[in-house]
C-alpha cells in the first residue's frame, strides 16, 4: 500500500470514529477535529472523504449529525423487522393513530417509532400492548397510518 494510500484510509477511520461519537453536526467540526488529531487535511479533502464514505446528515429532535447510508439503512431495516413481528394491527381516528401490539411490546415498539418516527407524528404513548400516536391534523393520521402499514406489512389484512 501507498503511504497515500495508508494516510486516507487512516483519516476516513478517524472521520468515521469521530462521526460515530454523534457529536459532529458540520464538516467545519470535522475538519476542526482532524487538524486537532494532528492531520494535515483541508476542508475540501475532508468533503471528499465524506462523500467516498457515504455519511449523510441527519436531523432528529432539533439536532443534526452525520452517519454513514449503510447504518441508516441497516438500522430501519432493524426497526422495520421488530415492527413486523410485534405490530397486530393499526387503526386511525381524527388525529390519533392506535397501534396494537403483542403483549409487554407496546414500549418497545414505541420507541423504535420514536427513533423513526413517521412524518406527521407529533408525540406517542404506550401502554402494556396499546400505542397511541398524536398526529395534527386528520390527514396527518392517514399518512402516519399508512407508512406504519407500509412498515409492518399489514396491508393486505387490513384494507
Amino acid at each position: 500500500m501507498r503511504k497515500v494510500d495508508c494516510v486516507k484510509s487512516k483519516r476516513q477511520e478517524m472521520i468515521l470514529r469521530a462521526v460515530e461519537t454523534g457529536t459532529i453536526s458540520t464538516q467545519e467540526q470535522l475538519l476542526d477535529y482532524l487538524l486537532a488529531q494532528g492531520l494535515q487535511v483541508t476542508q475540501a479533502t475532508v468533503s471528499r472523504d465524506m462523500k467516498d464514505l457515504g455519511l449523510r446528515k441527519y436531523k432528529r429532535g432539533g439536532k443534526t449529525f452525520y452517519k454513514t447510508k449503510n447504518e441508516s439503512e441497516s438500522r430501519a431495516q432493524q426497526y422495520q423487522a421488530f415492527l413486523m413481528s410485534a405490530v397486530q394491527s393499526v387503526e386511525g381516528a381524527g388525529n390519533m393513530v392506535c397501534v396494537r401490539c403483542g403483549a409487554g411490546m407496546a414500549q418497545a415498539v414505541c420507541a423504535a417509532l420514536d427513533a423513526m418516527p413517521p412524518q406527521g407524528m407529533l408525540g406517542s404513548l404506550a401502554g402494556e400492548d396499546t400505542i397511541f400516536l398524536l398526529c395534527r391534523a386528520e390527514a396527518d393520521m392517514r399518512v402516519v397510518r399508512e407508512q406504519l402499514l407500509q412498515y409492518t406489512a399489514l396491508q393486505e389484512e387490513q384494507e
